[in-house]
């Protein structure tokens, strides 16, 4: 088919449709929501067999709709209606939820059902439940509306659909997100946290400051007064509640007009801290017990970097410590190691808020490319163990490149890679991906993925030779089988591998040596950074801020890219 994406954002959920629908075989062509008049001139443009909504923030237009048949995917169970299914959901404790593909019509969401899907719910916030169970799902019901359609099937009428649990629920507004501090349990203030988490966060007053909060963990170990902030660590804050405590990782300052974004939480409460004591995290602490957003732990010759970075940014500080925390695993009795990253993100490269944030973000995007640069350095001159980058969730730009440092890159299915920078202001990248994609691609293949500027998946990933291998159905399997070949790996003809690993990263340097990689494409970026050409700054600027796009670029709308001229 000819099939429409049309999205307010190029969000995860449409980047794992657009792969998923391209392996299938299907024409594609995206348009970011800007205007019904856009929407429309995008539908005569393409003529779509079908137009597909996987992200709307308002209804599609009637003469957009009753032109062209329109399928809107909602996160919630048939039935179910209003722009807070999942918030909802969250917060309710719902057992099971689902995700339904419905045809447009005049009332939100209620159109006729072409297909569900259901998943047991996670103790998870909104984010990590639709970047992977709600996106399973989503893709499995898209996959079932499509055969329908291509068999001549008819949809169900939501009134004739049996068992139906779902009902109208109004938009989740402040008031119903509100924290009763001193009378509400851990269980009760996380699932208002995490119902909230991404957008639009919980209002609150914490130390004299109105912040929204994200990003919510348990902490078992610490008790205090309720209300009361008694710890920070990893620039995030613990709060007491009546049981227990939680960790919040993320504020946005309401007041704080230069940075009306989200930052890390000490980053925005600052000198209200002191007195506050920096608690540790206990060395092998179950993860249940308490909060770190980087851990080690050993299984056999194995060991295992943890590192789920709040939405897979990494600022200057995080890559520091996840450098020292590397270089201490390879210090380790060990013969492999993995870098696991997190459920949701492996890596995105750079910690744009935090850059944003800085009082000179050319120096800090500078000091922040060094960082992760450090990083992938240690990785590649690792000459005691074997290296495995276990990708469980999506990595894009430089975290895509960072993983290629390690020997093995490994990924779970259904995860979305974004190998490229350009869509940053046409930044240039660094993380010796002039070294690491070419051994992998060549030259031509590295030019066409860094060029592209397309999501690609693991299946994709891994015919290109981008990365070594792919399976998994969940993280959790993802990563059980990831440490079963690192053990194998751990003893089976160990030594020759590391023989043949030395003697290729011997050869390479005599060749050319990594720091002439690394000094080729830091004058790159300091020109991004420093230079005439602005564009990197207006891309992070407007990025942070999430500034609406005027306009679909022409390598997603590729019913307005430009045509070749004839001769």
């Amino acid at each position: 088919m000819r099939i429409l994406l049309l999205a307010h954002s190029f969000n995860s959920l449409t980047q794992r449709l657009w792969v998923e629908l391209a392996a299938l075989g299907h024409e594609l062509s995206l348009e970011l929501d800007v205007s019904d008049a856009l929407t429309a001139d995008a539908v005569r443009r393409f003529a779509p067999d079908l137009v597909l909504a996987p992200f709307l923030k308002r209804a599609i237009a009637e003469d957009v709709w009753r032109s062209v048949r329109c399928l809107v995917i909602h996160p919630g169970i048939v039935g179910d209606r209003g722009p807070s299914a999942l918030d909802w959901a969250v917060q309710d404790g719902e057992t099971d939820w689902g995700a339904t593909v419905l045809q447009a019509n005049a009332v939100m969401d209620a159109g006729d059902i072409w297909a569900t899907a259901e998943f047991p719910m996670r103790a998870a916030s909104k984010g990590s439940l639709y970047r992977n169970e709600v996106t399973e799902a989503a893709v499995t019901a898209v996959r079932a509306a499509l055969e329908r359609i291509a068999a001549g099937t008819a949809p169900t009428s939501l009134l004739q659909w049996v068992g139906s649990r779902g009902h109208q629920r109004p938009l989740m507004r402040q008031a119903d997100r509100a924290i009763d501090w001193h009378h509400e349990t851990t269980d009760v203030v996380l699932r208002k946290l995490r119902a909230a988490d991404g957008v639009p966060g919980v209002l609150d007053r914490i130390l004299d400051v109105d912040v929204h909060c994200y990003d919510a963990h348990p902490e078992r170990l610490l008790r205090g007064p309720p209300g009361e902030v008694i710890a920070q660590r990893h620039q995030a804050i613990c709060r007491a509640t009546v049981d227990g405590s939680v960790w919040i990782t993320h504020l946005k300052a309401v007041a704080d007009a230069e940075r009306p974004f989200k930052l890390p939480s000490t980053m925005v409460l600052r000198e209200r801290l002191n007195g506050v004591p920096e608690i540790a995290a206990p060395a092998g602490a179950a993860t249940d017990s308490t909060w770190s957003d980087l851990w080690y732990e050993e299984q056999g010759h194995v060991g295992v970097l943890h590192f789920p970075f709040y939405n897979g940014a990494m600022s200057t500080l995080q890559c520091e410590r996840l450098t020292a925390a590397y270089r201490a695993a390879c210090r380790r009795p060990t013969r492999v190691i993995v870098l696991a990253g997190g459920r949701d993100f492996w890596s995105n490269g750079i910690h744009l808020n935090v850059i944003e944030a800085s009082a000179q973000p050319a120096e800090e995007s500078l000091r922040n490319i060094d960082a992760i640069d450090d990083l992938a350095l240690a990785i590649l001159e690792t000459g005691s163990h074997l290296t495995i980058a276990a990708l469980q969730g999506n990595a894009g730009a430089g975290g895509v490149f960072l993983a290629l440092a390690a020997d093995r890159v490994i990924a779970r299915q259904g995860i979305v890679l974004n190998p490229h920078y350009k869509g940053m202001g046409n930044l240039y990248g660094s993380e010796y991906w002039t070294y690491l994609l070419p051994r992998r691609l060549g030259a031509a293949g590295a030019h066409a993925v860094t060029e592209g500027r397309l999501p690609m998946g693991v299946a994709t990933a891994r015919q290109l030779g981008l990365i070594d291998d792919c399976y998994g159905t969940s993280a959790a399997v993802f990563l059980r089988q990831a440490l079963e070949d690192a053990a194998r790996l751990a003893v089976e003809d160990f030594a020759d591998r590391m023989a043949e690993k030395r003697e290729r990263r011997a050869d390479d340097e005599a060749r050319k040596p990594l720091a002439a990689y690394r000094a080729e494409e830091m004058e790159k970026m300091r020109l991004n950074f420093f230079g005439f050409d602005s564009s990197y700054h207006v891309a992070r600027y407007n990025f942070v801020r999430k500034v609406p796009k005027s306009r679909t670029p022409s390598y997603l709308a590729r019913h307005r890219a430009p045509q070749p001229v004839r001769a």
